[in-house]
C-alpha cells in the first residue's frame, strides 16, 4: 500500500493551463541567463564594430580639445567649466547608438523565452530563503551541480576559442610593432574588437544547449500529480452545493423565460392536476407546432394562471398532453406522429372561437389520435 501511495504522488501529469497561469501570477516561468549574456555580449561586440570608428574619433576629439589648453583658459573656472559640459556632452551623444543598443539588448535577452512578466511576488520577501538549511540544501542540490558544470563549461569553451583567436591572429599581432603609432593603434583596436565578437559568438552554443533545458526544467516542475488533477478540476467546476445552486438559478431563470411566452401561445393544453403543455403555430414561420412552455405540478398551475390572465384557451385533453410533454422540449417542434392530434386541436379551437362569436355550432370535443409508442398512460 504504502509503495501504491507513493507511485500515486508522482508528478506524471502535463500541467493544466491554470496551474501554468498560477505560476505566471507567483512569477515563475522559463528564463535562461545565458539567453540574456548572449544577446548583451552580442550586442556590445556588434555595436562596438558598427559605431567604433565614430566613438574613436569622438573620444579623439575630447582629448585634443582638452589636452591643449592655454594657460589662461586652465585658471577659468567659467571656461573650464563650459569645456567639462562640451566635452560631456560630445561624450554622451558618442556613445548614446551604442547605450541604446545594450539596453534594447538587456530588454530583449530575458524575455526571449517566457515573453514579458509582472509580478509581485517574485520579488516578495520569503522567509523559507533565509532558512540556512534549506540555503546549504540548495547549494549542495542537483540543480546546483549542474550550475556549476554550465559554468566549467563556459570557461572552458570561452577559453579554447580564445586560444584559437590568439593562435590565429599571432602574426598580425607582431606586425603590429613594426607600423607607425597611429595606423597601430587603429590595427589594434580592429583586431580588438573582432575578437571580442568571436568569443560573444561563442556564448551562442551555450545559449543553444541551455534554452531548451530551461524550458523543459520549467516544464518539469509545473508537472502535477493525478490528485492535483483532481483537486484542480474540483476547484474549477465548484463545490457540489455551489454547482446545486447555479442550477438551481438557470432553471429559474429559463421558467421565467418560458412564462413570458405563454401570452403569445395559441392554446394550452391540460392534464389539470398535473402537466400543461402551450403551445404556438403560425402556417407563415413554423412548419409545425412548437412547444413554447410546459411543466408540471406548480408549473403546470402557474402556466395556467398565466393563460387565464391573457385569455389563452385551455383544453383539458390527459392523454394528448401527457403525450406531447414527455415527447417535446421547450423550444422543440412536436413529433410526426402526433401532428394529427395537434391539427384537430386547431381545428376545434378555431370551430369553438366562431361559435363564440356567433358564427357556427358548438362544436364537440374530438377523440384525438394518439400512436401507440407516444402515449404515457399512467
Amino acid at each position: 500500500m504504502a509503495e501504491e501511495n507513493d507511485n500515486s504522488q508522482e508528478k506524471t501529469e502535463e500541467a493544466t493551463p491554470r496551474r501554468i497561469e498560477k505560476s505566471r501570477e507567483d512569477g515563475q516561468t522559463a528564463r535562461s541567463k545565458e539567453l540574456a549574456t548572449m544577446s548583451v555580449l552580442l550586442a556590445g561586440a556588434g555595436g562596438l564594430l558598427m559605431f567604433g570608428a565614430g566613438l574613436g574619433a569622438s573620444l579623439e576629439n575630447i582629448m585634443r580639445e582638452n589636452f591643449a589648453l592655454e594657460r589662461e583658459t586652465v585658471f577659468d573656472t567659467n571656461t573650464m567649466s563650459l569645456l567639462l559640459l562640451d566635452s560631456a556632452w560630445e561624450a554622451a551623444v558618442a556613445l548614446m547608438p551604442l547605450m541604446i543598443l545594450l539596453f534594447v539588448a538587456a530588454i530583449l535577452g530575458p524575455i526571449g523565452i517566457g515573453g514579458i512578466l509582472f509580478s509581485g511576488k517574485a520579488i516578495a520577501p520569503k522567509l523559507n530563503r533565509m532558512d540556512p538549511f534549506k540555503g546549504l540544501k540548495r547549494m549542495f542540490s542537483t540543480r546546483s551541480l549542474i550550475e556549476l558544470v554550465k559554468a566549467v563549461a563556459k570557461i572552458t569553451l570561452v577559453m579554447i576559442i580564445a586560444i584559437l583567436i590568439l593562435d590565429l591572429r599571432t602574426e598580425d599581432l607582431l606586425s603590429i610593432a613594426e607600423e607607425p603609432a597611429i595606423p597601430a593603434m587603429e590595427h589594434v583596436l580592429w583586431t580588438l574588437g573582432w575578437s571580442f565578437f568571436l568569443l560573444a559568438c561563442a556564448t551562442i552554443v551555450i545559449a543553444v544547449i541551455d534554452v531548451p533545458f530551461q524550458i523543459y526544467d520549467h516544464q518539469k516542475k509545473l508537472r502535477m500529480t493525478m490528485q492535483e488533477v483532481k483537486d484542480e478540476f474540483k476547484d474549477s467546476e465548484g463545490k457540489p452545493e455551489v454547482k446545486s445552486r447555479i442550477r438551481q438559478l438557470q432553471r429559474e431563470m429559463a421558467q421565467r423565460r418560458m412564462m413570458q411566452d405563454v401570452p403569445g401561445a395559441d392554446v394550452v393544453i391540460t392534464n389539470p392536476t398535473h402537466y400543461a403543455v402551450a403551445l404556438k403555430y403560425d402556417q407563415k414561420t413554423m412548419a409545425a407546432p412548437v412547444v413554447v412552455a410546459k411543466g408540471g405540478d406548480e408549473i403546470a398551475f402557474k402556466i395556467m394562471e398565466i393563460a387565464r390572465e391573457h385569455k389563452v384557451d385551455i383544453l383539458r385533453t390527459p392523454p394528448l398532453t401527457r403525450a406531447v410533454y414527455h415527447n417535446t422540449d421547450i423550444g422543440g417542434e412536436i413529433p410526426d406522429g402526433l401532428y394529427m392530434a395537434i391539427a384537430q386541436v386547431l381545428a376545434y379551437l378555431f370551430q369553438l372561437r366562431r361559435f363564440r362569436r356567433g358564427q357556427g355550432p358548438r362544436p364537440g370535443m374530438p377523440d384525438f389520435p394518439i400512436p401507440t409508442e407516444l402515449r404515457r398512460d399512467p
